[in-house]
């Protein structure tokens, strides 16, 4: 769960913490980064008929969970986007839903009773016999999300007493005290320490797997069938506690999501009947997109805005967000997003270039990537061809001539056009500037030095864009046509005829690369592309030969000596792996638009896409994952919820839809 300012709650089905990201409020301090745990989870145990049933579960060895509450578990779902645990306790039926409230480091927490019997047979006895008593033990924290905490080295905290619950004040200097509420239910404060939880996810990735966390306190409320009781996790001291009002306050945000997208709710009828729009599995998209959408404020952007690359440790990625912004706003109906976007993006611009990324710690953003400039182009064309929206070209047009300027002299880290073939080169020992940027300490796993296929793809498409932009404003392009031929002339370089496919990397260090990668389908599935048609299809069907998988695209074709078939492990071998062979999600994305443009074919590209669809209730429940091995059976890995994914599924979904409709009309 997102609150669209940076912060989160996530978890696992059983209850038991695996990672350091787990927690109840994992808060944006400083949104939209900042993060920090705060309420890590709630220990529960339900008393019926002096029965006592824990429904929690803790992992204090690698081995043995102790409670098992995951036994008392019968259901659990999602409401939408709300997860929902379903207890049974003997005849006790208790739901447990979890939900953030947008634009507030709040989460809820909200318990219903309700019991078989009763609800069969109404009225045979009196509720009160029914009546069960909820007791919960919070666990709370004070730390940055990447880090871990030892009991011994923290600086500790003081728990204080309030009307509707309790106030935890950490003792680290310039802290934010933050809140934990409830109506109808006694608290007690405590400031124990609960140590040793052993993170087996953490474990599994090289990591330190033990981490402390302190109880701060007891909630304890009795419950009658039909009666809730909802405690809130919070830095707002006059958060609200009703949580009825608050758990109809959220489904009415998710009704405002799909109205925007065209799909039913109970209101309305759908814009558009399109079967693949009115799937369970769309609709399951329309929220995931929701979760990556961010406010960043700006002195010059108040209603600023940004994406989260990825869930549960990736911040605004400049590269991300370009890529995502089609599928996470425009195919969703949220185009005011995509303009506070492209213009939050512009005022960062410097020395022709966006920022990358965004830092967890400090303000400066960093600017390294050769990519993310020229996706700004893909997406202010994809704003402006579903809005007609002419005033924003008009706002920003001297900053696409910075950008193309600097790019044709030259700019940081040696990208420069080559003036000998039109095409663009860049690259400097130590730093990784395309999407393959893995590096570990002074290794660059991919440097991709020279001139890269997808790089020289995008910078046609963008000059192309820059030609288009000219005409839309009246303005002269012959600039931008003379340069965007000479570029299509060079891009011909990139043709390997013993291979019948694009070389990923020409005039590197080593000289010309003829790996097969897929980078090269963006050669193809941009909207321009100075590939002619045979060599289109060639490059799909070697892609859809060697590199796609059910659930996306390897990185690297399996023949290559250094493919890597499984990712996992320490740090180290996780990178080595990272772009040498694993499967990523958003790469669907670029071969499918590719496969369209060139065989034309609609049910084949839905074919394509299905498996990766069944991804929502599989690793990140109700979003799609970031990476997949590159070996069957393709395990999910890396973040659980990946912006550019479910962008790109979304973005092929409406292609697709539109497409089908268009082809049926024709």
């Amino acid at each position: 769960m997102t609150n669209g300012i940076g912060g989160y709650a996530s978890g696992t089905v059983a209850g038991v913490l695996t990672r350091r990201y787990h927690g109840l409020l994992l808060a944006a301090l400083k949104p939209p980064l900042g993060r920090t745990l705060l309420i890590t989870k709630f220990n529960e145990t339900i008393d019926f008929y002096g029965q006592y049933y824990p429904i929690y579960c803790d992992l204090k060895s690698p081995s043995e969970p102790s409670p098992r509450g995951y036994l008392q578990l019968e259901r659990f779902f999602l409401e939408d986007s709300i997860p929902v645990w379903v207890y049974a306790c003997a005849e006790a039926r208790l739901e447990k839903r979890i939900w953030m409230q947008v634009g507030e480091n709040t989460t809820y927490i909200h318990y219903s009773y309700k019991h078989r019997g009763n609800a069969i047979f109404p009225g045979n006895r009196d509720n009160q016999d029914y009546a069960l008593t909820l007791s919960l033990r919070a666990l709370v924290n004070y730390r940055d999300y990447h880090s871990k905490t030892k009991a011994e080295r923290s600086a500790g905290f003081q728990v204080e007493q309030l009307e509707h619950g309790l106030k935890i004040i950490p003792a680290e200097a310039n802290s934010t005290p933050f809140y934990i509420l409830g109506q109808s239910v006694t608290s007690r404060a405590l400031t124990e320490w609960d140590r040793l939880h052993h993170l087996a996810v953490e474990f599994e990735r090289g990591e330190s797997e033990l981490e402390d966390h302190l109880a701060a306190g007891e909630f304890q409320a009795s419950l009658k069938p039909g009666e809730e009781l909802t405690l809130v996790a919070t830095t707002e001291a006059n958060a609200g506690l009703d949580g009825r009002y608050a758990l109809r306050n959220r489904r009415q945000y998710e009704s405002r999501l799909f109205k925007s997208a065209g799909l039913a709710t109970e209101n309305s009828s759908p814009a558009n009947p399109s079967p693949i729009r009115n799937s369970p599995e769309y609709r399951q998209l329309i929220l995931a997109a929701d979760q990556f959408i961010v406010r960043r404020p700006s002195p010059t952007e108040p209603q600023g805005s940004s994406i989260i690359a990825g869930y549960p440790w990736f911040s605004d990625w400049g590269r991300d967000t370009m890529i995502s912004l089609p599928g996470l706003t425009l195919v969703t109906g949220r185009p005011e997003v995509a303009r506070h976007i492209l213009r939050t993006y512009a005022a960062f611009l410097d020395q022709g270039m966006l920022p990358n990324r965004f830092p967890d710690i400090g303000e400066e953003p960093e600017y390294n990537t050769i990519d993310a400039t020229l996706w700004y182009f893909e997406a202010l064309r994809s704003y402006v061809e579903a809005t007609a929206d002419a005033s924003l070209l008009e706002e920003l047009f001297p900053k696409l001539q910075e950008i193309i300027g600097y790019h044709i002299k030259g700019t940081r880290y040696n990208i420069r056009v080559d003036p000998q073939d039109g095409l663009l080169s860049g690259g400097a020992a130590g730093v990784q500037l395309t999407w393959m940027d893995a590096k570990v300490e002074d290794w660059v796993v991919t440097p991709r030095i020279g001139k890269a296929v997808e790089i020289n793809a995008l910078w046609y498409n963008a000059l192309k864009t820059m030609e288009w932009i000219c005409r839309q404003l009246r303005m002269p392009a012959d600039s931008y046509t003379q340069q965007a031929r000479y570029t299509y002339n060079g891009f011909s370089r990139f043709w390997n005829p013993d291979t019948s496919f694009l070389y990923d990397i020409l005039d590197g260090p080593d000289g010309d690369d003829p790996s097969l990668r897929p980078n090269q389908l963006l050669a193809i599935s941009l909207h321009d592309t100075a590939l002619e048609l045979s060599r289109q299809r060639a490059v799909v069907d070697a892609c859809a030969r060697y590199l796609h998988t059910s659930l996306g695209m390897r990185s690297l074709a399996a023949s290559h000596p250094s493919y890597i078939g499984r990712y996992g492990g320490t740090r180290y071998r996780r990178d080595a792996a990272y772009h040498q062979g694993t499967v990523w999600g958003w790469l669907i994305g670029p071969f499918i638009s590719a496969y369209l443009r060139v065989y034309q074919n609609p049910q084949t590209a839905l074919a394509y896409l299905s498996p990766l669809l069944q991804q929502l209730g599989d690793h990140g429940l109700g979003s799609i994952s970031e990476i997949f091995d590159g070996d069957p059976p393709h395990s999910p890995d890396g973040c659980f919820a990946q912006a550019w994914s479910v962008a790109e599924v979304l973005r092929l979904l409406d292609q697709i839809d539109r497409f089908d409709r268009t082809e049926k009309t024709n």
